[in-house]
């Protein structure tokens, strides 16, 4: 409703604005009209009053004839003054009608047709008080970091707002933003692996694209809490590769995608950089299969465990006839540490450095890997 008044109040402007000057030349063409008029009438009284002074004697026929004469060269000139004036506001009365007509009716239907063929009449008006109350799913991202900006002025010790606005707006090309709502998370509410690797994503991308000092020591740092964690893992190889150490960046990357389901979304991307620096991406860990899964429900604590060993003694006597297989050596590590028995780890660890002893790729894999299991390095 006060949509529509704000429309008739424009309308009305509008209408006004165009009408005002022809009232004006209207009053001006009127006043010229009716001075001539008057100027007639003086005329007139002063031809009556030149004939009574002759009949009386007053003046002579001849002094009669001349004024005569005077008076009726005023009132041919006056005449045509009016005539003149009638036919000029005859036309201008005609044009000033029909613009009067065009502003009055056309304006506002074609105003009133074109807003409803152009426009949205039936929406409920939104203004910025309202949108900024709205639930964040139906807002738009201006609004919505609008909103918790607003609400982070107000509550500067509010760890959780920076958190939930940091990735916004890395999201929306802001940055050096991202990386101090990341920053000001972090102190606030204490590291974690996903404030970390948040950090470390926003200083690669404030530096353009650059893993900085600053960004792997995010990135560690969200590994000391997390060995497993993939954007961590994969951002230090790269950084690795762009201080040209690639077997290093192939350790990193090997190692991510040995540790990844075979439908991990970030395989591909990890399999193309290990192309880069010219690696082969060793096969996803598999796991049981749905049969094994099944049988294995059926089992008691100490038949899986037994079902567990079994699998594992089977791998370490594969791997004790044919030692060229890195990933297999790579998992019987984790399985023995899972197990429990780092004895057994370990010495998996030195036969595995026994047998990869000339290839440099492999033993830093093998290191690292005894790294993160805690097997020594």
């Amino acid at each position: 409703m006060l949509l529509w008044i704000a429309f008739s109040l424009m309308t009305g402007a509008a209408i006004l604005a165009v009408l005002w000057p022809l009232r004006t030349g209207l009053g001006v063409a009127r006043s010229s009209g009716s001075a001539a008029e008057a100027d007639l009438a003086v005329y007139r009284d002063q031809l009556a009053e030149i004939e009574r002074d002759r009949v009386s004697g007053l003046i002579g026929a001849g002094e009669s004839e001349a004024a005569r004469s005077e008076v009726a060269r005023r009132i041919l000139r006056a005449s045509a003054e009016v005539q003149t004036v009638g036919e000029a506001d005859s036309g201008a009365a005609f044009r000033r009608r029909a613009v009067a007509v065009i502003a009055l009716i056309v304006l506002p239907v074609l105003a009133g047709t074109l807003y409803v063929v152009l426009g949205s009449p039936q929406l409920p008006p939104q203004p910025l008080a309202a949108r900024l109350q709205a639930q964040p799913d139906r807002a738009d991202v201006a609004v919505l970091i609008r909103k918790v900006e607003d609400h982070l002025e107000a509550n500067p010790q509010d760890g959780r707002g920076y958190e939930v606005i940091a990735p916004i707006y890395q999201r929306t090309g802001r940055t050096g933003d991202a990386v101090r709502a990341w920053s000001n998370a972090i102190r606030l509410l204490g590291p974690s692996p996903a404030r970390q690797t948040g950090l470390g994503e926003a200083l690669i991308a404030e530096a353009g694209g650059v893993v900085t000092s600053e960004a792997s020591a995010a990135f560690k740092l969200a590994l000391s809490e997390d060995p497993k964690d993939p954007k961590a893992r994969y951002f230090l190889g790269l950084g690795a590769e762009q201080d040209g150490k690639p077997a290093e960046a192939a350790s990193y990357w090997s190692a991510l995608v040995a540790d990844s389901p075979a439908d991990a979304p970030w395989l591909p991307m990890v399999r193309a950089a290990l192309a880069r620096v010219g690696a082969e991406a060793p096969a996803p860990l598999s796991g049981p299969s749905a049969a094994d899964v099944a049988a294995a429900q059926e089992m008691t604590p100490e038949q899986r465990s037994q079902m567990v060993r079994g699998m594992v003694d089977r791998l370490s006597a594969r791997l004790a006839e044919d030692g060229s297989d890195l990933e297999g050596w790579l998992r019987l590590m984790r399985a023995w540490t899972v197990l429990g028995d780092t004895d057994k780890a370990k010495s998996a660890a030195s036969d595995a450095r026994t047998h990869f002893a000339k290839d440099d790729g492999a033993l830093t894999r093998i290191d690292a890997l005894a790294r993160e299991l805690g097997i020594g390095s």
